[in-house]
C-alpha cells in the first residue's frame, strides 16, 4: 500500500560507528516497507525501525537497495516477524482479489 509514514532507521555501520536516518516510508505492508533513504546501506543489515508516530520500533533486515533519483537509495525492510498493526491500518486479507469487469478493446 502506498503510504508515507515518518520512520526512524538505527543501525550500525561497517565500520562500527551508530547511524539513525529520519525519512518517509513510500510503500508499506505487513511485511515491511520501501523507503528511500540518502545513505546506502548493505543489504542483509540489521536495523531497527521506529514509527515516529506511534514510538514504536521494530527489527528489520535491509532486503534491497537499488539506486533512486537525486542520490538517494530505494531500500527495501523487512521485519523481522510480520507485524500488520505496525503502521496502524487495516490491510486487506492475502487471498483478497479485486475482480472488476475485464477491460474492453476500443477499436
Amino acid at each position: 500500500m502506498f503510504l508515507q509514514v515518518r520512520v526512524l532507521i538505527e543501525g550500525i555501520q561497517a565500520t562500527q560507528q551508530p547511524f539513525s536516518l529520519e525519512a518517509q516510508t513510500v510503500v508499506v505492508n505487513a511485511h515491511g516497507a520501501l523507503i528511500e533513504v540518502g545513505t546506502a546501506l548493505k543489504q542483509g543489515q540489521i536495523v531497527s525501525m521506529k514509527n515516529v508516530r506511534t514510538g514504536e520500533a521494530v527489527e528489520c533486515m535491509v532486503k534491497l537497495v537499488s539506486p533512486a533519483p537525486g542520490g538517494k537509495f530505494s531500500t527495501a525492510f523487512e521485519f523481522a516477524q510480520p507485524n500488520p498493526n505496525f503502521w496502524r491500518i487495516s490491510f486487506p486479507p492475502e487471498e483478497y482479489i479485486s475482480k472488476g469487469p475485464d477491460p474492453k478493446k476500443v477499436e
